[in-house]
């Protein structure tokens, strides 16, 4: 009984090892395929056929952001094949093993079965378990005559076992092999479309080269329009600071009321309170409670935020500054990212809040959701559904993204900790 439970047991952790290889390949395919039907959607925004250089400064910003998630698709199939590559010599050791095993459990039984065959005939059996000295010997004998019968039968099992065994682990070795020869073909289609739209961005770059002087007053107009935005934007987030901190000092307010109400009541009691020390340092309250706990909540997500725009979208507008290849003198100061969508995408919440502001500039509307002492702001909306002080949940939609004159339907996306600017791309899940 003892030998057949171990049996089992060496085949189940068999089909185990087989099942996380198989899994390991499937998870592997499971985020590429996220990311590739990330870059097929984005396809779909096409670029403006207008050839001024705002169009073209904005078809610029699309490639390069399709150029960057296509590089980041190659880099993953890369990677895969490495991790493919390390399990390829995990099996091939592993078959190896088995394979040695096999061997010698067959030499063994070879061994065994080579001794019965000279001692073969039930005559010689009966003669060597009657010719014992005693009763006890004879039983002994009788013991030994049996058990190397099961151990004959057993060995033919194991080999048995261990043959399926070997079978699999080549089998599992042969799919990740073609696993591997599969990516390896999907790297390379993959870079002959890099090569491609490398290409397209320099037809757009060589055009725009010669434009130079109506590039940077381009550049500069959209400084202007982004600086003016942001000191607005500057001034309701400190605004919502100073709520918060009103909240946290009518908070703090209230339990001194309690304390010292509960303090009369036991006043006969009570030892006397020392007084605070000069220059003792004043507990200063940013947050209440309720704020502080949405806070923390929203930092565990840091890194699987979703997206702030509904349907396939690209960044065509990284965060902070930077300069844009291949145009001299071009650089980019950015307070959040670009995000370009597609015409009719919606703003939606990047995580549980409140609406804590909503203001026109140029136009088109712009919503400010608290989380805590974190603030997500949405900007170039045409229309709005959400109103002051509306509670939000997680990727509630908040508006339309405007699509302006050249066809672009770009959501401006920012993130501020109370009033530090964060990069909203290490926040967000892609």
């Amino acid at each position: 009984m003892k030998h057949i439970f171990l049996l089992v047991l060496a085949v189940s952790l068999a089909c185990g090892l087989s099942a996380q290889s198989t899994k390991k390949i499937k998870e592997l395919e499971t985020q590429r395929n996220e990311l590739q039907q990330q870059i097929a959607e984005s396809e779909t925004l096409l670029q403006s056929t207008k050839k001024d250089v705002k169009s073209q400064l904005s078809n610029l910003a699309l490639i390069n952001g399709q150029i960057e998630d296509r590089k980041k698709y190659i880099r993953a199939i890369e990677q895969d094949v490495q991790t493919l590559n390390r399990e390829i010599t995990t099996l091939q050791r592993q078959l190896n093993a088995l394979q040695k095993e096999l061997k010698d459990k067959k030499q063994k039984y070879e061994a065994s079965v080579q001794y019965l065959y000279r001692n073969k005939s039930i005559q010689e059996k009966l003669m060597f378990i009657f010719s014992a000295e005693n009763l006890s010997q004879t039983y002994r004998r009788l013991r030994y005559v049996q058990e190397y019968a099961n151990y004959q039968r057993l060995q033919a099992i194991e080999i048995e076992r261990k043959q399926k065994q070997v079978q699999a682990k080549k089998q599992e070795l042969e799919t990740t092999k073609t696993a591997k020869e599969d990516l390896l073909k999907q790297g390379e289609a993959e870079k002959q479309k890099l090569e491609k739209q490398e290409k397209d961005r320099q037809k757009i770059l060589n055009g725009l080269k010669r434009k130079q002087r109506n590039i940077q007053s381009e550049i500069q107009k959209k400084k202007r329009t982004a600086q003016r935005l942001n000191n607005q934007i500057d001034r309701l987030v400190e605004a919502e600071i100073e709520k918060a901190r009103k909240r946290a000092e009518a908070e703090a307010a209230a339990k001194r009321k309690e304390t010292a109400k509960k303090g009369k009541d036991s006043k006969s009691t009570a030892q006397p309170t020392p007084k605070a020390e000069k220059g003792a340092p004043v507990e200063k309250y940013n947050l209440n409670t309720e704020d502080r706990k949405l806070s923390s909540v929203f930092e565990r997500n840091q890194g699987i935020l979703p997206m702030p725009i509904t349907g396939p979208y690209v960044i065509v507008g990284r965060y902070g500054q930077y300069a844009v290849d291949g145009l001299r003198n071009v650089r980019l100061d950015n307070k959040g990212i670009d995000i370009k969508g597609k015409s009719g995408a919606k703003a939606r919440a990047i995580f549980d809040g409140e609406v804590s502001a909503i203001f026109k500039y140029n136009g088109l509307n712009n919503v400010l959701i608290r989380h805590g002492n974190y603030i997500s702001v949405y900007c170039n909306l045409s229309t709005v559904t959400v109103s002051k002080g509306a509670k939000v949940s997680t990727k509630a939609e908040i508006g339309t993204v405007h699509q302006d004159a050249s066809g672009n339907t770009i959501l401006h996306f920012q993130l501020r900790k109370e009033t530090s600017k964060l990069n909203p791309e290490r926040w967000l899940g892609r």
